[in-house]
């Protein structure tokens, strides 16, 4: 069994479900149906085909939120090859690494997202590109390097004429910054895939009649695999939003248009929905189950949702890409008593907190979490010594810090490697500071979360000059856009002599963290 099997068991030898029920939604204005998506798949599938794409092969996916998007992947994981699954935020620099160090034969992109992979084109080692009109079906003409997104209808829907992959084949990778600045491609399988939709799907009991609904980008696993490949798994439907300019305007339309039941929001997200005047929970049409991932939720939102929600459950979620998604989740009913947990494992998981020796943890004694399922992945591609670091025995160690309570609720204490959590995207601090100590004007850089009213946390940077004097901060800032994904680019710039440090030498981000919490506020 592997992860296209989802769209073949409508119209399979005993079918399961109708294939004309609604499969996909984007913003309640796009819809594709069971057998609509099968099409689609085979048509994609035997284009990549014709491409020369093999079983292993890597395909780049650098497509913003759209129909399109999930066809591809399910036509990728068809025949065998691997998704590239790359953050369309990312700067050309960041993309050329990706997509070399992959290997990526063939990259699928829209056209807005040209200007990004003009520049390296002759840096990597793709050989195909294939542009899909923009968003809205926006006009750009293809290049002259690139084949037109038609080419993937020449393949006809005729069946795919290859072998299916097995469970143990691989289907993504998804790249994530590093704590030591260089990326790092997580490789999930097609097992991994499925056993983790199914654990969701476990515990939240969906059915057919389940529309799950998420709202980030779908290179994000907390955009597909969470909620939305479970509820493909139990025949429901899948909604999301198309990529750019999220409102909550838009959310409201989209939960009510298309009888969301459950939907997974950033923690911004949710504060935006309580602060609508006069909202209730028959606003939100089918909606029974709000699920956030991330960050902890601000006590004054859990307690806003059971004054003006009260139908309507609140769940926090935690998980890392290489972890398998989503370890452990605090329900609804435990928020009041462990406001600060985040819950317990999910079904087939095991999460367990470790002393630096590898001994079990004692309650209330912090340590390192650990995480076992068989949704953990199956490693880092091309990194064997940071893969054996990571992985040990079946265990993922998640560099996060934690203990648990008596009762057994698990309470985060740490996060690894001074990870910043800016608007639901994670921040490595050293990968941000390599590129701020390249500016010839910077000797010493130092990357800091600072509290922020809208996204939690963003980057403020403490630099030393050089000789040669301190940059403007929009200086800084422009640099910094030039080199990295926007997220990541620090929001406050601020200079200093020297950085303290340790004994040892150590920065002492702590100690920037506390003297620069209050650089964000406005009074």
């Amino acid at each position: 069994m592997n992860l296209s099997w989802i769209t073949d068991r409508v119209v399979g030898q005993v079918p399961v479900g109708d294939p004309h029920a609604p499969c996909l939604s984007v913003d309640g204005r796009h819809r594709l149906t069971y057998l609509e998506l099968r099409e689609r798949r085979d048509r994609y599938a035997n284009a990549l085909l014709e491409m020369g794409v093999t079983k292993g092969d890597r395909v780049g996916v650098l497509l913003l939120n759209s129909l399109e998007y999930i066809a591809l992947y399910f036509a990728i994981a068809r025949i065998g090859a691997i998704a590239v699954r790359l953050n369309f935020r990312l700067a050309p620099p960041e993309l050329r690494y990706a997509l070399s160090d992959s290997g990526c034969k063939v990259l699928c992109l829209h056209s807005d997202l040209i200007d990004r992979v003009a520049p390296i084109r002759g840096q990597v080692p793709v050989s195909t590109y294939v542009v899909f009109p923009g968003k809205d079906g926006g006009t750009t003409e293809t290049p002259q390097w690139a084949r037109s997104s038609r080419v993937m209808e020449s393949g006809g829907a005729a069946d795919v004429p290859v072998a299916e992959p097995s469970p143990d084949d691989g289907l993504m990778l998804m790249y994530s910054s590093g704590t030591t600045g260089r990326p790092k491609g997580a490789l999930w399988t097609h097992g991994n895939a499925l056993w983790f939709g199914s654990m969701q799907a476990m515990k939240w009991r969906y059915g057919p009649s389940t529309a799950a609904m998420t709202t980030g980008p779908l290179y994000h696993v907390g955009a597909f695999e969470d909620l939305l490949l479970p509820a493909l798994l139990a025949q429901g439907k899948a909604v999301f939003l198309s990529s750019g300019g999220f409102t909550v305007e838009r959310l409201v339309a989209a939960l009510r248009g298309e009888s969301v039941t459950d939907v997974l929001l950033y923690p911004f997200m949710l504060y935006d929905l309580l602060r609508l005047p006069d909202l209730d929970e028959n606003d939100l049409g089918s909606l029974r189950r709000i699920v956030c991932g991330g960050d902890p939720i601000m006590g004054w939102a859990v307690a806003e949702m059971e004054r003006r929600l009260p139908g309507i459950e609140l769940v926090q979620a935690y998980g890392l890409t290489e972890g398998g998604g989503m370890s452990t989740c605090l329900d609804h009913d435990d928020c009041r008593k462990h406001p600060d947990s985040v819950g317990r494992p999910l079904p087939l998981t095991e999460v367990k907190v470790v002393r630096e020796n590898g001994s079990p943890a004692e309650p209330d004694e912090v340590g390192q979490v650990l995480v076992r399922s068989p949704s953990v992945c199956a490693g880092y591609w091309q990194k064997p010594e940071e893969t054996e670091k990571t992985f040990v025995d079946g265990w993922c160690h998640t560099g996060d810090l934690g203990r648990y309570t008596p009762d057994g609720f698990l309470v985060l204490t740490g996060r690894k490697k001074d990870m910043i959590r800016s608007g639901g995207e994670n921040i490595y601090p050293a990968e941000v500071e390599t590129v701020l100590t390249s500016h010839p004007d910077i000797k010493e850089a130092a990357l800091v979360g600072v509290p922020d009213d809208r996204y939690l946390e963003v980057g403020c940077a403490v630099l030393v000059p050089d000789q040669g004097g301190p940059p403007s901060a929009d200086e800084v800032k422009g640099y910094c856009r030039e080199r990295l994904a926007g997220y990541k680019c620090p929001s406050h710039v601020v200079y200093v002599e020297e950085l303290p440090r340790n004994p040892s030498g150590k920065v002492l981000k702590y100690v920037l963290r506390e003297r620069y919490r209050d650089i964000g506020k406005t009074s």
